[in-house]
């Protein structure tokens, strides 16, 4: 029992060592460095999973090390807390004993002050009492004690507590940043959903299937979510002439707490940097894309159009790609089974600016100068019914490998053209509408994530700025002589550059006018010490 308490005593020592602390805080900035490297799923799910697409043997290893989740894995969270334990146990004995240095008096003067570094004589005039109440006067900002004895008067002084104090509320706020944060992941929330502009449906965060990716703090179910409604009037890009997107704004209007019981919308610019805020809650613009329109004319001339968002595969010419599936109109195929086998989907690339190389398109700028798609059209089953999770930016490849899906035409079309299947179904390019990408997030502890980082900037400066000093001063009286003689001595108790200088200006400023003083240093003193 004695051998296990001394085990656990010593771990518990060595966890709450400072060294450990600084250990684990490199710790854990080197884990934060993979989610740097690679996409993470609660920013950009899509891009992670293209990420394991397109890496099959890499891709899964990673996933499976939770390298596309850092900030919420086992081994993050496991150094965020040893770091948390590591920190608490460090810090409190040390806010204790300088709780206790700040009740504590000043110690009193050494013996021989002449062996301190800093060291100066002055002759005096006057009572010693007179000349120690004109010291201690002058000492504002020290704390500062006077002890009386029959040889005379001894006063002891020490500044620069602030810079033990600014130290302590550094790593306090570091304490309080961590708990701010994690408890941001536990009760806060984030979603990202695509808005489609010019006329589009909108949103509503009223549950999380509203969103297209929905990431739930540990506590948070999803039905208290913060209700916010938001349509996209507009939208507007301005780029450089290489094709690098220079600003983005969207002109919408939202609803949000009383404005949703009386209908009343608020207009509100959109971008970037500059984020709506209302009820707690954070809507970030975070970027955009196109969504074309497609009408499909069926054989006994009845339609159905679509406007569907395309994924952008190049960020510098938003040459996108996706794809949209069509359903026949009711009641001309009342048998589910030949509904089914004459459903129309359309998968291919959309270009804002076509260019061509043959009839290989590609897109030679990011805004819409001469919009343009590839696509292949398919006639079959499209699996809508299949209950297979779908993506919406390719057709189901299952589908197409058995011949359920079959392509009847490859075309390119230009804004407004169409073309015709062999059976007279008719497929048309009808428009073109910008979309937005855009999160939500609620984070309950944000402003005081902002508040623990502020204080410790605050401490870190008292650290780095105050200095700890101690001064003492003996005014004596020889009784043969009744010369009074002051000697003062100094020490630096932290950072010793620049010391000699300021000791020599406290003591001009120390002593009284008409005083003889002499400077001893600390060679004098070695010479003296090593002639006694």
């Amino acid at each position: 029992m004695t051998r296990a308490f001394a085990y656990l005593r010593n771990t518990w020592r060595s966890l709450t060592s400072m060294g450990t602390a600084l250990m684990l805080l490199f710790l854990l900035a080197a884990a934060a460095i993979p989610g740097a490297l690679w996409p993470q799923r609660d920013v950009n799910p899509t891009t992670v999973a293209f990420y394991i697409a397109d890496n099959p043997r890499l891709g899964p290893w990673l996933d499976r090390l939770q390298v596309f989740d850092v900030f919420s894995s086992i081994w993050f969270t496991s150094i965020y807390v040893l770091l948390f334990i590591s920190l608490i146990g460090c810090l409190t004995p040390r806010l204790i004993e300088h709780a206790r240095s700040l009740r504590a008096a000043p110690v009193r003067s050494p013996r021989n002050l002449a062996r301190l570094p800093k060291y100066q004589v002055v002759t005096v005039s006057g009572d010693p009492q007179a000349v120690s109440d004109a010291v201690v006067a002058k000492l504002r900002g020290w704390r500062t004690i006077r002890r009386s004895s029959a040889a005379g008067v001894q006063i002891s002084a020490e500044k620069g507590y602030l810079r033990e104090a600014g130290n302590l509320l550094f790593h306090f706020s570091l304490l309080g940043l961590l708990v701010a944060v994690a408890a941001g992941k536990l009760f806060g929330y984030e979603g990202n959903v695509i808005v489609i502009a010019d006329g589009g449906p909108g949103f509503c965060s009223a549950a999380p299937a509203a969103f297209d990716a929905f990431r739930p703090g540990a506590t948070v179910d999803g039905t208290a979510l913060y209700p916010i409604c938001l349509r996209v009037n507009d939208f507007d890009a301005e780029f450089l002439p290489s094709g690098q997107a220079t600003s983005f704004a969207a002109d919408i209007v939202y609803q949000a707490d009383e404005d949703l019981i009386t209908n009343t919308w608020q207009s509100y610019q959109l971008k970037v940097n500059a984020p709506l805020r209302v009820g707690g809650n954070r809507v970030y613009l975070l970027g955009h894309g196109y969504a074309p329109t497609f009408t499909v004319t069926f054989p006994d001339g009845q339609t159905r159009s679509q406007t569907l968002q395309w994924q952008p595969d190049d960020l510098l010419t938003l040459l996108s790609s996706g794809a949209m599936r069509f359903d026949p109109p009711a009641g001309n195929y009342p048998d589910p089974g030949e509904r089914r086998k004459n459903q129309i989907a359309i998968e291919g690339l959309l270009a804002p600016t076509e260019q061509l190389d043959g009839t290989l398109l590609s897109s030679a700028f990011p805004a819409l100068n001469n919009p343009a798609v590839a696509i292949d059209i398919y006639k079959g089953d499209t699996g809508l019914d299949s209950g297979r999770p779908q993506s919406i930016f390719a057709l189901d490849k299952r589908m197409i490998e058995q011949d359920r899906l079959t392509r009847m035409a490859r075309v390119n079309l230009r804004l407004g053209e169409e073309t015709r299947l062999e059976d007279g179904t008719a497929v048309r390019f009808d428009a073109i509408t910008d979309f937005i990408s855009v999160q939500v997030s609620y984070d309950p502890a944000q402003i005081w994530v902002l508040v623990f980082a502020i204080t410790m900037m605050a401490g870190l400066l008292a650290s780095l700025i105050v200095r700890r000093r101690r001064v003492w001063a003996k005014i004596d009286r020889d009784d043969d002589t009744g010369v009074v003689t002051m000697e003062m001595g100094g020490l630096a108790r932290t950072d010793n550059a620049g010391w000699g200088e300021e000791f020599d200006r406290l003591v001009t400023r120390l002593v009284p006018e008409h005083s003889s003083l002499t400077q001893t240093d600390a060679s004098t003193n070695a010479a003296k010490d090593a002639g006694e």
